[in-house]
């Protein structure tokens, strides 16, 4: 409904002072760190519908209260609070597939773009898909690339095939299925 997983990572990524790409650097710190020791609220979006945005200002307040209190709270706690950050990223994504798969009997089930090259992602993908019996697939981690260039790739063969729309189309971002 607004953000992407791995713009949650990045943008997170930034309320820790951390360096852009910040999804590899939580993914990093997290396997060092306690996924349970913060917890970070569920959205509760209807349908399988994702949302990021509210997330995002949870950690927010949560930084600036805890930093309020001890301003190297964030230097204490990295470890920590990236494995929570990422369990949290981790199980909505995993709670909406599941009720995907649940809906739609579907059970050949991949993972791709950028995000999927985080570890505790990948790692919760393969142990949820043996709890229910799907069949997973997971792109080799050098093909676990960022949205962005599979949007490129597609523009480029747009491109070569002159496939042009004027400058006043409307734009969303949303796509609309007939």
């Amino acid at each position: 409904m607004d953000d992407a997983a791995g713009e949650a990572f990045d943008k997170s990524a930034k309320l820790l002072g951390l360096p852009y790409p910040g999804g590899p650097l939580i993914d990093k710190y997290a396997q060092l760190g306690n996924p349970d020791r913060f917890a970070f609220p569920e959205p509760q979006t209807p349908g399988l519908n994702f949302s990021f945005s509210g997330l995002k200002t949870s950690i927010l307040y949560f930084l600036q209260e805890q930093t309020a209190n001890d301003p190297r709270f964030i230097e204490k706690n990295l470890n920590d609070i990236c494995a929570s950050i990422q369990h949290r990223i981790t199980t909505i994504l995993l709670n909406k597939l599941k009720k995907a798969s649940i809906q739609t009997g579907i059970k050949n089930i991949c993972i791709a773009g950028g995000v999927s090259a985080n570890s505790g992602l990948r790692k919760a993908f393969l142990d949820i898909g043996h709890r229910y019996n799907w069949n997973t697939f997971i792109p080799a981690f050098e093909y676990c690339t960022d949205n962005a260039a599979m949007i490129a790739i597609t523009a480029y063969y747009k491109y070569l095939a002159e496939d042009f729309v004027p400058l006043s189309a409307s734009v969303t971002a949303r796509a609309e299925w007939e």
